[in-house]
């Protein structure tokens, strides 16, 4: 077992796009395209942890690894959490917590977090691209973070602020948020055992959790722009690019 794992939390029941993971795109369902791209990361072990037989079954079929967690849990962390405890025994220093719909992200994003969170400089580390255009910073399925400094041209910078509705007048700094968490596993511990925050509550975002809690998360900047599949149109969007880029 490699210090670095990555943990994919992924679940059929999904409120907006139910049965996720098992759509298809190019011939292959979203979760196994989620899971190749992490194996060739290189970046460490590779779980899918799910409460579905299926999604289980599938990846097993494959010749993966697959954990079998609770059904119930409040945050997708929560799942990642569940197995670095029971399957990895608490034993990876830096846990990757790789969500299962984004079938587009490039395997050297993985690589280069996992790199940066190596270094030991924050408890949790992200990513983050640039937001394209007025539709994007209105959208409130995009999730915006607001970093210290400009990432563009430079290296990781501390996270300030994440939201779904904001104000471009707010900051200099904000950018398209990448669901892709790198902890320390003290960090994950510690997490986990924070009582849910105010603000992640209200704006159902897990990560102000952390920053409510004194948490330093670092940002990186990525060129690609991968999307979140959350709802049929992100689905039928990330299908097209995918099937163009053939």
């Amino acid at each position: 077992m490699s210090s670095t794992v990555i943990i994919i939390p992924s679940r059929l029941e999904a409120k907006r796009l139910p049965n996720k993971p098992l759509k298809i795109i190019k011939g292959n369902e979203i979760i196994n395209h989620v899971y190749d791209l992490a194996v060739k990361s290189g970046a460490g072990e590779v779980l899918v942890a799910t409460p579905d037989k299926e999604i289980s079954e599938l990846i097993i079929k494959k010749g993966g690894k697959s954990f079998l967690s609770k059904d119930r849990h409040e945050t997708g962390t929560d799942r990642v959490y569940e197995a670095f405890k029971v399957y990895y025994s608490d034993k990876p220093s830096i846990i990757i917590n790789l969500q299962g719909d984004m079938p587009n992200l490039k395997p050297e994003s993985i690589s280069y977090l996992s790199n940066y969170l190596k270094k030991g400089l924050c408890d949790v580390a992200t990513l983050a691209s640039s937001l394209q255009d007025k539709s994007e910073i209105e959208n409130n399925n995009i999730v915006k973070v607001v970093t210290k400094n400009n990432i563009q041209n430079s290296d990781f910078s501390e996270a300030l602020d994440f939201k779904r509705i904001i104000d471009p007048k707010e900051s200099k700094f904000i950018y398209h948020h990448i669901g892709i968490y790198g902890f320390t596993s003290k960090a994950l511990i510690r997490y986990v055992n924070c009582k849910r925050s105010k603000l992640e509550l209200e704006r159902n975002l897990e990560q102000m959790r952390a920053l409510e809690n004194n948490m330093k998360i670092h940002v990186g900047y990525i060129k690609s722009n991968p999307l979140s599949i959350d709802t049929e149109e992100d689905f039928l969007e990330v299908k097209k690019e995918m099937e163009s880029n053939d």
